[in-house]
């Protein structure tokens, strides 16, 4: 086990060495559409991508439709392995939409050995929903 301030720090080393190794601006929560962001997420058992709607359920049922429609789009040209979840719980218990891809290993943020697989994995997959995003932005945002 690792005390909190021991997690803290691995936390805190594996982003700064994710940022140091794969440079660039991220989307993320700038996609300029209410409610609709880009995360990653790495704790110690799972990795993930997700694209989650947030906001109120009128606009994430609005943003989650066109999402659908685009669904084929996502699958056979960006990622092939996405999760769709109209209904996602997080640990706070709050309810979201959520559009993800699993890291299909095992990894944990307090295991080095798992670092670099997991920057990799962040690195191809975000890359992939921000350019399906960045061509169907239009479409999403209507």
């Amino acid at each position: 086990m690792f005390s909190k301030e021991e997690s803290r720090r691995l936390r805190q080393e594996f982003w700064t060495s994710f940022g140091k190794s794969f440079p660039r601006k991220w989307v993320l929560y700038d996609t300029k559409l209410k409610g609709f962001s880009f995360k990653f997420h790495f704790d110690n058992r799972t990795a993930l991508v997700a694209l989650d709607l947030e906001d109120d359920l009128e606009n994430r049922i609005k943003y989650w439709e066109k999402l659908q429609a685009l669904k084929s789009i996502l699958l056979d040209d960006f990622l092939p392995d996405v999760i769709f979840h109209e209904e996602y719980i997080l640990d706070n218990k709050k309810e979201i939409s959520r559009i993800y891809v699993p890291l299909d290993k095992k990894v944990s943020i307090h295991n080095k050995n798992t670092w670099r697989d997991v920057m990799e994995f962040f690195n191809e997959k975000m890359n992939l929903f921000e350019a399906f995003f960045e061509e169907y932005r239009d479409v999403i945002d209507q």
